[in-house]
């Protein structure tokens, strides 16, 4: 399987709205991280994953795309 590029070293916080649908950028070639841009198609083998936000609140979405609880952070930056 392909690795992803690591878009960067730290989450990003992100005050998300109950129901309201964010793209997470697979790849870490976006320029719009955590979210996608389409920057994937350049390469064909990932695709933007869809996260629905289940209330109001902040979280910090993963950047390096190395965590295990996508999207979001667990810490695996600290770990590159």
């Amino acid at each position: 399987m392909t690795k992803p590029h690591v878009g960067g070293t730290a989450p990003i916080p992100v005050e998300v709205e109950k129901g309201k649908d964010y793209w997470w950028c697979t790849c870490g070639l976006s320029k719009n991280q955590p979210f996608c841009d389409g920057s994937h198609n350049a390469e064909g083998k990932f695709s933007p994953m869809q996260w629905t936000a289940e209330s109001d609140r902040r979280v910090f979405f993963c950047t390096c795309k190395q965590t295990g609880k996508s999207p979001l952070c667990d810490g695996a930056h600290n770990k590159l």
